[in-house]
């Protein structure tokens, strides 16, 4: 697995552990917390396998990109969460700027780190 597919992955759980600490309920809903605590094994885990490919920096920001992307689209879809244009706007500017990280990255641009 390539460094940038577990930092996706990683990512992926943090929504996962995010919207699993929502349905919790303040912990009081054990599914979910047992859910929450599988998803933040698996981000954490993952997250440190890219480190080891990709500068912390920059996997630190995606890895946070991805799960304040994904936890607002879950949020607007499922916890009736505001989709107003600016807030939009904004995520739209999130995404463009994970994906300019991953665009200039020494692992993409074929450079040794």
């Amino acid at each position: 697995m390539t460094g940038w597919t577990a930092l996706v992955l990683a990512g992926l759980f943090e929504v996962g552990f995010t919207s699993s600490l929502k349905l919790s309920e303040n912990f009081t809903r054990g599914r979910y917390v047992a859910l929450f605590f599988v998803a933040i094994t698996c981000s954490f885990t993952l997250l440190a396998s890219a480190m080891k490919t990709i500068p912390l920096g920059t996997a630190y920001a995606v890895w946070t990109g991805i799960g304040a992307v994904g936890t607002a689209i879950v949020g607007i879809a499922f916890f009736k969460d505001p989709s107003t244009f600016w807030r939009m706007f904004f995520l739209a500017l999130l995404i463009g700027s994970i994906v300019g990280l991953k665009v200039v990255s020494p692992e993409t641009l074929g450079e040794s780190q």
